[in-house]
């Protein structure tokens, strides 16, 4: 039986710019930008969706990941019983709820860190965070010097070595448990997170709630020295985020191909994407929009637990500046949803049911067929079946005949109902529109 997670198709909530929050979290009443949340779960039920990652939450002074504090939600959304509300609907609804852990850094306005800047070197605090000293001052003005997440001294960040700290960080987990039922953790920055630390996540966490999730942030690097039976259960792979993009901008799937086969070991594990609240959208990013429908059908057929941006539904476009990522992260409202609505919208919904409703993608081995720089074929094998996704990123219609890698007589398609494909000489003939493809269920012959 596989996990929840493994069966997951998520939703990427960015909740203080989809709700419109105010950039600056000044002290003031619990705001109720919550309820507008609690429209979303139908729509994205809609889309096929049966879990979400939503972050930042944590009380925080500005973007959500200076955490100012970690046991409060972020009173520009609302308090804590709103949110506890959230995820009990969600469940109701049969989805699972991931939020972001900040844990690398906190802002400056968290209690251990003015501890520091009232008591200096008398702070019981003083380890709690990396490199301070006070033979230097901070550029924010501060008696002592620490370091900081890549140079952003309102991101001061905590010494997680430090026993104290790591105790403190697990009740913290433990809260967010015990008092909003989550069901797993995407840890910020995990590419610099303290191994031990993340070694030790694990062993806490997994006396908490059974199939509790751990996901890392991790750009670059072997995947497998944090996804392994110590660590994490994910990282996001950024690396397929990449070739998909690159591959059809250049009309070439051999360099996604490359990319699957290199993580294939590992690769039904990683939680996949195309765009986030720090990549541009993929519809800016791609030359031919007309590409959209291939790229999300390769994203929900490969290998991985993939994950739509919220907007993305709609084709949304958005590109950070030098300055600012608030491009990336807009505001919307359910109330355009009809407005918004799209061909795109519809295929998306028909490829979240597709990959919630077929076990081969539920962990199931991929096997390469058929591979042009235009054309794209492979397999996901089940229990005695198999799932055969074709991609077309050419303009025009192609024609292909692809390998059957089981004894088989007819392959039905799953994005055409009643369409019914006679596989012949081991082979299936297949017509893909273009800049289109197809999904082709095959039960072995008995």
């Amino acid at each position: 039986m596989s996990t929840w997670y493994e069966r997951g198709v998520f939703y990427h909530m960015y909740p203080l710019g989809m709700t419109g929050a105010p950039k600056h979290n000044d002290p003031a009443e619990a705001a109720g930008r919550f309820k507008e949340l609690f429209q979303w779960i139908p729509h994205i039920k809609s889309l096929g969706c049966n879990a979400i990652y939503i972050g930042p939450l944590f009380e925080s002074t500005s973007h959500g990941y200076d955490t100012r504090d970690y046991k409060l939600v972020d009173r520009r959304l609302g308090d804590n019983q709103a949110f506890k509300d959230f995820v009990k609907q969600c469940h109701d609804s049969g989805i699972k709820v991931v939020v972001d852990g900040v844990f690398n850094h906190t802002g400056r306005e968290f209690f251990a860190f003015k501890d520091i800047q009232e008591k200096k070197w008398d702070s019981p605090y003083r380890d709690w965070y990396r490199g301070v000293s006070f033979d230097w001052q901070s550029p924010c003005g501060d008696s002592f010097g620490y370091e900081a997440w890549q140079g952003h001294f309102e991101l001061p960040c905590l010494n997680l070595p430090n026993p104290e700290v790591r105790s403190y960080l697990f009740d913290v987990i433990r809260f967010w448990v015990d008092e909003f039922d989550i069901d797993g953790i995407r840890l910020d920055c995990a590419n610099v997170l303290d191994f031990n630390f993340m070694k030790e996540m694990r062993s806490v966490t997994s006396g908490m709630k059974d199939d509790f999730w751990l996901m890392g942030e991790v750009i670059h690097g072997d995947y497998s020295r944090w996804v392994n039976q110590e660590m994490l259960h994910s990282v996001t792979n950024y690396e397929l985020h990449k070739s998909l993009y690159s591959g059809f901008n250049d009309h070439n799937f051999f360099e996604i191909a490359h990319n699957v086969r290199r993580l294939e070991a590992i690769g039904r594990q990683l939680y996949t994407f195309v765009d986030n609240h720090d990549e541009d959208r993929i519809a800016s990013k791609l030359v031919l929009k007309e590409h959209l429908f291939p790229i999300y059908l390769c994203l929900f057929t490969l290998p991985g637990i993939p994950s739509i941006y919220y907007g993305g539904e709609w084709g949304v476009e958005g590109k950070r500046s030098n300055t600012s990522d608030e491009a990336l992260r807009p505001a919307f409202s359910m109330d355009q949803a009809d407005e918004l609505h799209c061909e795109l919208t519809d295929f998306l919904s028909a490829m979240g049911r597709i990959h919630d409703g077929n076990q081969e993608f539920h962990g199931g081995r991929y096997q390469e067929l058929l591979l042009t720089n235009r054309q794209y074929a492979f397999a996901r094998h089940g229990e005695g079946s198999v799932i055969i996704t074709a991609a077309n990123n050419d303009d025009n219609e192609a024609e292909l005949d692809i390998p059957v890698p089981i004894q088989a007589s007819e392959a039905v398609s799953l994005l055409e109902e009643d369409t019914i494909l006679p596989i012949t000489g081991g082979k299936v003939h297949v017509k893909l529109k273009g800049n289109r493809g197809a999904v082709l269920k095959i039960k072995g012959d008995k």
